[in-house]
C-alpha cells in the first residue's frame, strides 16, 4: 500500500519543517508532464480557498516542472518533501 510520508524524520531539502494538514491528496506518481500539472490545477479549482493538496509526483521532470508552473499559476507551495523514489508536494489554494 502507501507508506507514511509523515514520518517523525525530517526531510533534508523540506521546503517546511512541519507537514500541513492535508485535506485532498493526489497521487500522480507515474503521470507524465504536462499531464501531472493539468491534473494538478484541475484538482485544485475544485477546492476551497486555504485547503492544502498534497500531490505526490516522480523524480525528475515532474518534480521540477509542477512546482514551478503551480508558483506561475497564482499557487503557494507549502512544502515538498523527498520521500526516497518520489516527491510529496503540498500546495495551498489561493484565498481569494
Amino acid at each position: 500500500m502507501s507508506q507514511s510520508r509523515h514520518s517523525s524524520e525530517a526531510a533534508p531539502n523540506a521546503a517546511s519543517s512541519e507537514p500541513q494538514s492535508v485535506d485532498v491528496e493526489l497521487d500522480l506518481r507515474g503521470t507524465p508532464c504536462p499531464l501531472n500539472f493539468v491534473r494538478t490545477k484541475l484538482q485544485l479549482q475544485r477546492m476551497q480557498p486555504g485547503q492544502v493538496l498534497e500531490v505526490l509526483l516522480d523524480a525528475g521532470e515532474p518534480i521540477e516542472q509542477v512546482p514551478d508552473s503551480l508558483t506561475m499559476a497564482g499557487y503557494e507551495i507549502d512544502a515538498i518533501q523527498d520521500c526516497q523514489g518520489y516527491f510529496a508536494l503540498q500546495v495551498r489554494c489561493p484565498q481569494s
